[in-house]
């Protein structure tokens, strides 16, 4: 194996290698003839016909231009033939769907199988065309013929925004956009090299840098938004800080316009001529990489892939902890550590020299053989690195072995996707950044779902989304009945409880596949994703079923109203008719929200007395006594209807009566009546001095002469009409008894008045009646009577005169010696 550094070179104080990852699959393709996107993280490559150049066309070419995607290995992924106008540029999203933008303003989305949306930039750029266009990973801004620029920050949801108008007249020499993540006021801003200055544009103004050393030819800014690099006409390469505060080097190339202008990671500058590439260090150093054929530079996070028509090559800065073990003369800890392995295995006593000079920085050296071996392509030396760390791990009392895991863990996964037949070549700062989770998304969109369950099974990740992805595929493209599609799906789906098959069933609805996507919601678990899906596919009378089934109120009242709104009136009542829960809940809904829907509810189920009942309420609702009396007469025709309810008959009619009665009073006498109860309107004719109508209407409505005293009493009580009081107590006997009498007038503290009564009440309770109008002497002398010695005791003890006392003392003596 050659030494790892054979392939270093070194750039001031660091050093650079380009590695080959891929001999590259396709044929024949000349990069110098295409417009080429690259997605980032190891993405796919999009190439289409550069129409601005010239070429020859050969046998068997097809006339239309196509979309060809590629890995970066060189397989084809798909060819998607192109049917529209002239593209103006190509980008990638985040989630690498391929973005088109055509001149006329149209922006094409593909996924990495060809299928796709679209969506317009506006009628700015439909009018004025795009000229041309720069993206980022989740937006694009366009530059039209008017010089105007529209930004869309969200593929998700584009909503076409113009920027500040620039005030320019002819198209800029080069410009470029800083993401919203890395701008202070977190909105695009762009940067348009204009005469010897720079523009900087964003939603609300266009600001000149004052800079002199322009034109800029070519500009582009670092992954991690702060450094700024500009070529300018005279073949000079500056490099400044992206708020032009702070200037960091400066480079004469002496040489034209380069074709390409990235960067390498954030430590230098990478320019691509025809058949050279210059990397340009951040002190001023260069390495020089020639080339006899056209290549592409992808700028990655941590270096650059250089597509060529023979490989694909990956150019980095060597990783610091890679420089400490294989830099020559090493002493770091790690490169000891690493000798000693090679000791150990010669059977050198040099091994334990080594693990002794480094016994306190052992377990350092450990974590850094770790994290090489995270950093290298090569298998061979992944191991190597590994077995160093683990030869160092015997020599550690104390050690967590996590760290060693989870890197071979991630070796396993990064090797498994950067084989040549998948085309990822991920590195291992990548994979940090992407997280394990996006890129199962990757392989998913690749329809690679073997691997994307292997490695999900290896890393303990749930699988679902995979699964779910599969059969939705499966749907699209096979041409199997609907139900051997369903027991495919399901058989594969079984030994996973849990799983979410509403997506699934609405890709099969969405195929036209109804009957299928009806199949498969039966598998559905949760109610909440079924029954919306059952509502879209017109299933009205499964949702409401299933709403119900799931014991979920709220989801089955979503149902209900959905169907109201879009449901016929009779057609909707004859869906709930049969279906009791729903039934309830929509009689509650409508007695809160919606009186008239119930009205008519009742009416289709011929529910008669249910309609009387309603009616009834509404006319406690009326402040007019006719228009009360109206309703409660509709009320007594349906009951009338119903025939079943005799006694809620006969009890409406009394209330029609009691109604009409009310509506005389209040013509006569000016008061309020409407509304009061037989009992209430009595009490109130009484207490305005109305004994005689209060009669007749307790004859008209055969009040019972035990009600009506209680009425009569109170109501005198209350106007303290003690005369009345006596005069009702002696006009015969009493069929409420005199006890109420005597209460009533203890409740108006009118204890002289009480008195009179005390005598008529059974022999028994006067005394506790004496006791509470406190005439203590009568109590005592009925208590006496009564023989009732607790009584006597009670009056003792509240009674505060001694006198009293003696005399009560005397008569529990008497009963005493009685005994």
């Amino acid at each position: 194996m050659a030494p790892p550094t054979a392939d270093w070179l070194a750039l001031h104080d660091r050093f650079y290698r380009k590695q080959e990852i891929y001999t590259m699959l396709w044929k024949q393709v000349d990069l110098s003839k295409y417009m080429i996107a690259a997605a980032p993280f190891g993405g796919p490559l999009a190439l289409v016909r550069d129409d601005r150049k010239v070429i020859l066309v050969q046998k068997q070419q097809p006339v239309k231009p196509s979309i060809y995607l590629y890995t970066s290995s060189g397989k084809l992924l798909e060819p998607i033939q192109w049917d529209k106008g002239r593209i103006v540029g190509m980008g990638w999203t985040e989630t690498e769907h391929l973005v088109c933008v055509l001149e006329d303003g149209t922006v094409r989305m593909y996924n990495i199988l060809g299928e796709y949306t679209q969506f317009s930039i506006g009628k700015e750029a439909k009018d004025n065309r795009v000229i041309d266009v720069q993206f980022w990973d989740t937006g694009l801004v366009a530059l039209t013929g008017s010089f105007q620029l529209i930004a869309v920050t969200n593929f998700e949801e584009p909503r076409p925004l113009p920027l500040a108008d620039p005030g320019i007249n002819e198209p800029p020499h080069s410009w470029t956009v800083i993401p919203p993540k890395f701008t202070l006021s977190r909105h695009v801003e762009v940067l348009l090299a204009v005469n010897s200055t720079v523009l900087v544009v964003d939603a609300t103004e266009a600001r000149d840098e004052r800079l002199q050393k322009g034109p800029f030819t070519k500009m582009s800014v670092s992954p991690d938004g702060k450094f700024l690099a500009l070529f300018t006409s005279a073949g000079n390469l500056w490099v400044v800080s992206t708020d032009f505060q702070k200037s960091l080097s400066e480079y004469e190339t002496g040489s034209s316009v380069p074709q390409q202008l990235v960067w390498c990671g954030t430590d230098s500058v990478v320019l691509y001529w025809d058949k050279l590439v210059l990397v340009l260090g951040p002190f001023g150093g260069y390495n020089e990489y020639p080339y006899d054929e056209s290549i592409f530079l992808v700028p990655e996070i941590d270096g650059i892939r250089i597509i060529s028509r023979e490989k694909c090559e990956f150019l980095q800065k060597v990783p610091d902890v890679t420089v400490d073990i294989f830099g020559i003369g090493s002493t770091a800890p790690a490169a000891m550590l690493y000798d000693a392995l090679d000791h150990f295995e010669k059977k050198s006593p040099k091994a334990d020299e080594n693990i002794r000079s480094i016994r306190m920085e052992l377990p350092e050296a450990v974590e850094a053989c770790i994290e090489a071996a995270g950093h290298e392509n090569s298998h061979q030396l992944q191991r190597l690195l590994l077995k160093a760390a683990s030869f160092g791990k015997c020599f550690l009392e104390i050690h967590n072995a996590d760290s060693f895991v989870e890197m071979c863990k991630v070796l396993r996964v990064l090797n498994a996707v950067r084989y040549y037949e998948i085309g990822i070549p991920l590195t291992y700062a990548q994979y940090q950044r992407l997280t394990p989770e996006a890129l199962i998304d990757r392989l998913i969109s690749r329809h690679q779902y073997l691997l994307a369950i292997r490695i999900c099974e290896y890393l303990k990740m749930r699988t679902d989304r995979i699964l779910i992805h599969w059969a939705c595929s499966k749907i699209k493209k096979s041409n199997d009945d609907e139900d051997t599609i369903c027991r495919m799906v399901v058989e594969k789906l079984a030994n996973k409880p849990g799983l979410s098959y509403s997506e699934i069933a609405m890709t099969a609805h969405k195929a036209g596949q109804s009957k299928l996507a009806t199949m498969l919601l039966d598998y559905e678990p949760r109610a909440g994703d079924q029954v919306p899906l059952l509502m879209s596919m017109q299933e009205d009378e499964m949702a409401l079923t299933k709403a119900i089934e799931s014991g979920d109120t709220d989801l089955v009242y979503h149902v209900l109203l959905d169907l109201k709104r879009k449901l016929p009136i009779g057609e909707f009542f004859r869906l709930v008719n049969n279906k009791p829960q729903a039934c309830n809940l929509l009689e509650s809904y409508c007695k809160e929200q919606d009186p008239e829907l119930l009205k008519n509810f009742y009416y289709q189920d011929d529910r008669l007395a249910d309609s009387g009942n309603l009616s009834l309420l509404e006319s406690f609702h009326q402040r007019d006594v006719v228009d009360r009396i109206n309703k409660v007469k509709v009320a007594l025709k349906l009951y009338q209807e119903d025939k079943n309810h005799p006694f809620e008959e006969k009890a409406i009619e009394e209330n029609i009566r009691l109604l009409q009665t009310q509506a005389q009073l209040e013509k006569d006498f000016s008061e309020t009546f409407t509304g009061l109860s037989i009992s209430s309107t009595v009490y109130k004719l009484i207490i305005i001095n109305q004994s005689k109508r209060a009669e007749k209407i307790r004859s008209d409505f055969k009040m019972p002469d035990k009600r009506f005293w209680w009425i009569r009493l109170r109501a005198l009580v209350e106007i303290g009409d003690w005369d009345g009081v006596a005069t009702l107590a002696k006009s015969k006997k009493s069929p409420i008894g005199y006890e109420p009498f005597v209460e009533e007038c203890v409740k108006a503290k009118q204890f002289r008045e009480a008195a009179k009564y005390i005598l008529k009440c059974d022999a028994h309770l006067r005394a506790g009646l004496f006791l509470k109008i406190e005439a203590f002497q009568e109590a005592g002398e009925q208590a006496f009577l009564q023989k009732d010695m607790d009584t006597l005791r009670e009056i003792r003890d509240k009674c505060p005169n001694a006198l009293i006392q003696g005399q009560i003392d005397a008569y529990i003596s008497q009963l005493a010696s009685a005994r």
